[in-house]
């Protein structure tokens, strides 16, 4: 799926990542529910106006699960497996959401990497994250 390089860009920029997943998860969260709101019925969980707490803790475990994806690079399938289960059967979101979520995060990433988060790395980003929301798919047949 990914080159040397993509995967070495990937790694890179959760190297700095680490150690801001909250912070940059909740802000993933809260830029999702303000430019698709729809997507909010999927976190009901989080109530109707949810505070800082409940958005840092789910954004620290959402990124969590990217931080599993960036550490198997090699073998998503079998790493995001449960999470596949989770989203497909339990929770059945929408998969057209997934790329709704790629391009927020793309979003957030950019806003605070800056310059460090170049237009390679970028693609490299897109590539993966494309990867994984496809991974999560799959079990939706």
């Amino acid at each position: 799926m990914l080159s040397a390089q993509e995967r070495a860009r990937v790694a890179q920029v959760w190297d700095l990542i680490a150690g801001h997943e909250a912070s940059f998860g909740a802000e993933l969260l809260l830029r999702l529910f303000t430019v698709y709101p729809s997507t909010k019925s999927y976190f009901k969980h989080l109530g109707f106006c949810p505070d800082e707490t409940q958005l840092l803790t789910h954004g620290q475990r959402m990124l969590e699960a990217v931080g599993v994806a960036v550490q198997h690079m090699d073998n998503l399938r079998a790493a995001l497996s449960p999470l596949a289960d989770l989203h497909a059967q339990v929770l059945r979101v929408d998969p057209s959401n997934f790329p709704l979520l790629i391009q927020c995060f793309q979003v957030v990433l950019a806003s605070h990497l800056q310059g460090e988060f170049t237009v390679e790395m970028q693609a490299a980003w897109d590539k993966f994250l494309t990867g994984v929301a496809v991974v999560l798919t799959e079990k939706y047949r």
